[in-house]
């Protein structure tokens, strides 16, 4: 099985993606897992697109996302809401409109945050469901993960310092990776 997760800060020093890459090596065995970023990704412009068509950036990760059978969403929370960039990021993943389905079409989407904040990334994650929905995903609703005062919980270094979250971490993983499982099941016996 094959994961992907996507981090939607272009933050250098960015919890999310830090929290994707400590969930790399906490992924069940017999998972592979790839760590994206929404870097080189420009802003959404229908005459870019009309133009010179899909950059190449973008290109890339939605082939990445449709080979995948899961997608995680590693979100930062902007003003209570979906960061504009990442929101941006999507938005270019979906064009042109056919290819939705190839890319997000009932795919497992989980979704976790990173915060400074005291609330981790509550209201990000719920601004995602709308989202989610109007993209065909299959949303895992058996659990999201919220990182509440990420600084404290992340070293220098942009490793997981809190025993306790990483073991959040890795319970969230082993829950989303049995929810692929049984969407795949599922879709092999209705095949």
């Amino acid at each position: 099985m094959k994961l992907i997760g996507i981090s939607g800060s272009l933050r250098r020093g960015s919890f999310n993606t830090a929290l994707l890459r400590a969930a790399k090596p906490l992924v069940p065995a017999g998972v592979e897992f790839l760590a994206e970023t929404i870097h080189g990704i420009p802003l959404y412009d229908a005459d870019l697109e009309a133009s010179e068509g899909i950059p190449d950036r973008v290109s890339a990760l939605k082939d990445a996302v449709a080979g995948a059978q899961g997608l995680i969403l590693a979100t930062p929370e902007y003003n209570n809401s979906v960061p504009g960039v990442f929101k941006n990021a999507i938005d270019w993943l979906s064009r042109p409109p056919d290819d939705i389905k190839r890319v997000f079409g009932g795919k497992p989407v989980a979704i976790m945050g990173a915060s400074p904040g005291g609330f981790g990334t509550i209201l990000s994650q719920n601004a995602w469901l709308p989202v989610l929905r109007t993209l065909g995903t299959n949303p895992w609703f058996g659990g999201r993960l919220y990182v509440s005062r990420a600084a404290s919980v992340f070293g220098k270094d942009g490793r997981i310092t809190a025993e306790a979250v990483e073991k959040q971490l890795r319970e969230f993983l082993a829950g989303f990776v049995a929810f692929v499982r049984s969407v795949e099941r599922s879709r092999e016996r209705n095949s």
